[in-house]
């Protein structure tokens, strides 16, 4: 499994509109095959920054996302806007949480 964690920012004019942007873009993705968790949130509206958390099956279905037309499109036309901090973590033992 991976996991992907961290922070994007976008210049703080663009949050309404890059918001409905990733709506749209994230219904598809949370259906997509090996993706487990998708979320991408506003964390803080005056400086842009958005909190992302991802959980993929594997590797494959990472890939298989990010050359997804849809999503192609859409770093096409924010890639350029956005500015990462995003760090991915490969889970070797998932440990059950009890309680």
């Amino acid at each position: 499994m991976l996991i992907l964690m961290g922070y994007i920012h976008i210049d703080p004019l663009d949050v309404d509109t890059f918001v409905r942007d990733l709506r749209t873009i994230s219904l598809s993705t949370k259906a997509e095959e090996g993706c487990l968790f998708y979320g991408i949130t506003l964390d803080d509206r005056p400086t842009g920054r958005f909190l992302v958390a991802e959980r993929w099956r594997d590797q494959q279905a990472l890939t298989a996302h990010l050359e997804r037309a849809e999503t192609m499109a859409f770093l096409t036309d924010w890639g350029d806007r956005m500015k990462g901090e995003l760090q991915t973590y490969e889970v070797i033992k998932e440990v059950p949480r009890s309680g």
